[in-house]
């Protein structure tokens, strides 16, 4: 019933750029704060970014500040990240993933606060 879709990933050369998708459907989208989650072979899961249910609020894991960007559009019931100035390292397979959250919550980075709904990924490949 409850679906979050990524989109966007593929090959891109070292200090490129990507734009992935997180589209929902089947809950109240408006209601919830979206982290996005990356996996590289042989390593845990790592937390990227998350954003609040408003958009108000938004957090980066250190190796990704200032080079990626989250925002939402509750409207068309997706969230972005933008990624720049990709690096090998940020190779991996990432996850969009939802929990449900009052107007004052901010976000979370830790990806057992998010047992609502995830997706089912988008590989990225930064390679040259």
């Amino acid at each position: 019933q409850w679906q979050l879709v990524e989109s966007g990933g593929g090959l891109v050369q070292p200090g490129g750029s990507l734009r992935l998708s997180c589209a929902a459907s089947g809950f109240s989208f408006d209601y919830y704060a979206i982290g996005w989650f990356r996996q590289a072979p042989g390593k845990e899961r790592e937390g990227v970014s998350c954003i609040s249910n408003s958009g108000g609020t938004t957090k980066y894991g250190d190796s990704v500040h200032g080079r990626f960007t989250i925002s939402r559009d509750n409207g068309m019931r997706t969230v972005y990240l933008d990624m720049t100035n990709l690096k090998p390292e940020d190779t991996a397979v990432y996850y969009c993933a939802a929990e449900r959250s009052s107007y004052f919550y901010t976000c979370s980075m830790e990806a057992y606060r998010y047992n609502e709904v995830w997706g089912q990924g988008t590989l990225v490949t930064v390679s040259s």
